[in-house]
């Protein structure tokens, strides 16, 4: 469960397109991230494309560095902070982690700020039940 497998990217471009024009997002800096559920049954439940600006990274090692420390920290926290979570078995979340930050990080800083952007996208797909007042 710890790997990250081609049924997990994506690479689709029918379905970039789609994310990117009818999908939802939100910022957690340094990711802003868009996501949307399609009705499609797949060996995975989640599939990822990582993106870093060419305009803020002009060095294709800089960009390629960030895009490694991201997929890694995604790795290691997909199975314990998204996939157990997820309330929508039949349908496939596409989910894009854009980078927006200024400049590098060490991977302790992009592991804590991806978990804490796992968690609010689990909040937004899977809204807390309301409790009535009369219990």
């Amino acid at each position: 469960m710890k790997n990250f497998t081609k049924e997990e990217r994506l690479c689709s471009r029918k379905l970039l397109d789609l994310l990117f024009k009818n999908g939802s997002s939100f910022l957690v800096y340094p990711f802003r991230v868009s996501y949307l559920f399609i009705p499609e049954k797949n060996a995975s439940p989640v599939q990822v494309v990582v993106n870093v600006s060419k305009k803020r990274f002009k060095r294709a090692h800089d960009r390629n560095l960030i895009k490694r420390r991201t997929r890694e920290a995604y790795r290691l926290l997909k199975s314990s902070a998204l996939y157990p979570l997820l309330n929508h078995p039949d349908q496939l979340l596409l989910l894009s982690l854009q980078f927006v930050g200024k400049e590098h990080y060490d991977f302790t800083f992009f592991e804590k700020k991806l978990a804490v952007t796992l968690k609010k996208l689990v909040l937004t797909v899977n809204p807390p039940a309301q409790k009535n007042e009369t219990d």
